[in-house]
């Protein structure tokens, strides 16, 4: 009998505080569990050493039979206290640093939606701030529960047991790449539809093909344009040229105006010299004013031009935004040039006031006579 003992006694092993354990559960109660692992008296496994999220029963996680490791907590001769949470966290902690150090992604479901984001279980308790969710503002999470993600590690502190991860971040590097490949796709001088994501006061945000590109203010038509609001809207789909790409600041420039036919192409045959149009007065320089006679086409009235009398300065005689009156002198659609002229407006309407008053106002005759005089005259005559 005292040789049975004593060979029992040989086959019990030694533990110490925080030793891995192996062992087979042999009772499961709602908030502890019993483990022979080898010891002269069963390990208890309490709820709380159960997992790093919160349990409700003990046989929710363990049941009779499960082949389990553990990790030494309290040992004392009558009683062993295991932990099968700190067994998991010790492996899990050296994985997770790795993959931190390495910058890998790990995969984890969602075990719990917590007020300020999600609770993953990855052998130990991560936390998912709600901000580092999506790209954009979530307000309701329910959805998430059990969802599987692939999520980044952010901060790590095994001694103060905290894994912050982010899922965002996952998002940002794969939106990272579509650009990159976008931008590397994208050919200067190519015509591409695009959407038009948002208008600012300098021009207009437009999405091609997951990248977004400006067209600035001043590609947006053939004419000025005060407000790009003027040529589209939010939402609507719009044809531009590639300008310009820049991968490494992930800058694309685009253009609408370029893509539309040029306005000297849309006035050709329609004007002709001699020809009296309106205009407005766009800009004054110091060889003359520039007179804009149809959306974007601008032509010179040279300052000899202006007035049937000599001027320092256009400025003497036009103000920028005037609407004048011009004559078409000569006109190159092909080298967008268009000379205009006020001033032979100027002298053909004094030519013609002369004319009609010599037929409307006889002259006067400075001999002393007047024509009344001479037709009374004669009517003397014939009354004698």
């Amino acid at each position: 009998m005292d040789e049975e003992m004593n060979n029992e006694m040989a086959n019990v092993k030694e533990f110490n505080v925080d030793d891995i354990v192996s062992g087979n559960v042999t009772k499961v109660e709602e908030k502890q569990a019993f483990v022979d692992a080898g010891y002269k008296v069963d390990g208890i496994i309490p709820i709380s050493e159960i997992s790093s999220l919160h349990v409700e029963k003990v046989s929710d996680v363990l049941n009779e039979g499960d082949e389990v490791e553990l990790k030494v907590i309290k040992l004392e001769d009558d009683e062993l206290v295991l932990s099968l949470r700190g067994a998991r966290a010790d492996k899990a902690w050296a994985s997770l640093q790795e993959a931190f150090e390495q910058e890998d992604l790990i995969e984890a479901e969602v075990a719990e939606i917590v007020k300020g984001g999600l609770v993953v279980d990855v052998g130990v308790r991560g936390f998912i701030p709600a901000s580092l969710v999506e790209q954009h503002f979530v307000e309701d999470f329910s959805e998430y529960k059990g969802k599987q993600l692939e999520l980044k590690i952010i901060e790590i502190d095994p001694e103060d047991n905290k894994l912050i991860l982010s899922r965002r971040a996952v998002l940002d590097e794969e939106e990272g790449h579509r650009k990159k490949e976008v931008l590397d796709n994208l050919e200067i001088g190519a015509e591409v539809t695009g959407k038009v994501q948002r208008l600012t006061s300098f021009g207009a945000f437009v999405d091609v093909g997951g990248v977004d590109g400006l067209v600035h203010i001043s590609q947006m038509a053939h004419h000025r344009v005060e407000s790009p609001g003027e040529i589209v809207k939010e939402g609507e789909e719009v044809q531009v040229k590639i300008l310009g790409v820049d991968p490494e600041r992930e800058r694309v420039s685009l253009s609408i105006k370029e893509t539309l036919p040029g306005p000297w192409t849309l006035i050709e045959g329609q004007f002709q010299p001699g020809d009296v149009i309106d205009g407005q007065v766009k800009r004054l320089v110091s060889f003359g004013a520039f007179v804009e006679v149809a959306p974007g086409v601008e032509g010179l009235v040279h300052i000899s031009q202006i007035a049937n009398r000599h001027i320092g300065t256009p400025g003497e005689v036009l103000e920028e935004g005037q609407a004048v009156q011009v004559k078409i002198l000569d006109i190159n659609p092909s080298d967008q040039r268009i000379s205009l002229s006020i001033r032979e407006l100027e002298e053909e309407g004094t030519t013609e006031s002369k004319v009609q008053r010599e037929f409307e106002e006889p002259e006067e005759d400075h001999t002393g006579f007047s024509f009344g005089d001479m037709i009374g005259d004669q009517l003397d005559k014939y009354r004698k």
